[in-house]
């Protein structure tokens, strides 16, 4: 974060940092008698003597600049564009600036190189950063979670009946959502999805238009890809909120989070209390206000509109975090716990348990 201060007078030696030290230095010009040329010497100096004073000295009301890096398209636009149109930010004394990227790996380098102050990720990433010697932490944005998606008149009612199917899957073979279920599957059912089915990996809109095109049996995709699926009148089979709550979890567990340094937050403990205030409020308006979805819609901001939109809606709002902050970290350890059996130090690092502090300890159900 950077204060909206101006810093001119930060290079300069010692007796210029202050416009008291500034005042101090030209005031022996004006006790001292002077020509007529040096009089209008004078008055430059005195101007600029005003100058140096007002860009100086800081403003009665100082805002609290926060940039948050995000992917051009995420859903977490839903939620900040909304802060900013109804003044959210500047409700608490902040100025939230959106900083887009094509790709998470490029949030993650700009909030190391301190391009940025927060990114959205989650607290697998978080714990196995601060595992490694980082001091990231991390703050519950949603719960909202993926969910494997068949056609609504597809003969396939549970997890058993995905045995021999080909199932596409987003992320890759570590997807926690992807090792989640597949743990499901084997406590459920008896069986091994990876071994037992011709899995195919893929981006998520390239998977769901096979999907509609009936090229796979079964998709395993982002909650927001699956809401769309829903609207095109597919139906969920297991999502992963389903696994979480079958392997430990005694409640809904936030999926991703905006995250942090913890030193930044330290130095900056208000105005980052104040930001999960403003999410907060931006999350509740989302939750209760149709017309700010469309207006989202009519904004260019969600180009989903109709059945979709709905579904959107009604998904997004399902994962809006209503726990406790220690409850939620609590159950996040122990899906940790679950994550490095599945999916071994490859998944989660050097580390069989979360991380301590992976949570924000500056986080109070009050914010």
């Amino acid at each position: 974060m950077r204060l909206r201060l101006a810093r001119c007078c930060r290079a300069d030696p010692p007796s210029f940092r202050s416009a008291a030290a500034i005042a101090r230095l030209f005031s022996p010009w004006y006790r001292t008698p002077l020509s007529e040329s040096a009089a209008m010497k004078k008055l430059a100096c005195r101007a600029v003597l005003l100058l140096l004073v007002a860009v100086c000295s800081p403003p009665a009301s100082a805002t609290d600049v926060i940039r948050i890096g995000v992917l051009k398209f995420g859903t977490v636009n839903w939620e900040l564009d909304t802060l900013k149109r109804h003044g959210l930010d500047a409700r608490y004394g902040l100025d939230v600036e959106m900083v887009p990227f094509a790709g998470e790996d490029a949030t993650n380098v700009a909030l190391r190189a301190g391009a940025v102050d927060m990114i959205v990720s989650d607290w697998l990433d978080v714990s196995r950063a601060r595992t490694a010697g980082d001091d990231l932490v991390f703050v519950p944005y949603s719960s909202s979670v993926g969910a494997v998606m068949v056609p609504d008149r597809s003969g396939i009612r549970t997890l058993a009946d995905l045995a021999g199917r080909k199932i596409g899957v987003v992320g890759g073979p570590l997807d926690k959502s992807w090792l989640l279920i597949q743990g499901l599957a084997r406590r459920e059912a008896g069986i091994d999805l990876a071994s037992a089915n011709d899995i195919v990996y893929g981006a998520p809109p390239l998977l769901a238009e096979k999907a509609l095109q009936g090229e796979l049996d079964a998709v395993l995709t982002y909650w927001h890809y699956a809401a769309r699926l829903e609207a095109e009148g597919f139906r969920r089979l297991v999502s992963a909120e389903d696994a979480m709550r079958a392997l430990g979890a005694s409640g809904q567990v936030s999926a991703l989070g905006y995250v942090f340094s913890e030193a930044w937050a330290g130095g900056h403990s208000r105005a980052v209390a104040n930001f999960v205030r403003a999410s907060r409020d931006a999350k509740a308006l989302l939750d209760h206000s149709d017309a700010e979805w469309d207006r989202l819609h009519a904004d260019g901001v969600i180009r989903d509109e109709g059945r979709a939109l709905a579904v959107l809606r009604q998904r997004y709002r399902e994962g809006i975090p209503d726990r406790a902050a220690a409850d939620d970290e609590a159950d996040a350890g122990r899906l940790f716990a679950v994550l490095a059996e599945l999916g071994g130090e490859r998944l989660v690092g050097p580390s069989p348990v979360m991380a301590p502090g992976t949570y924000w300890s500056g986080l109070t159900d009050d914010h």
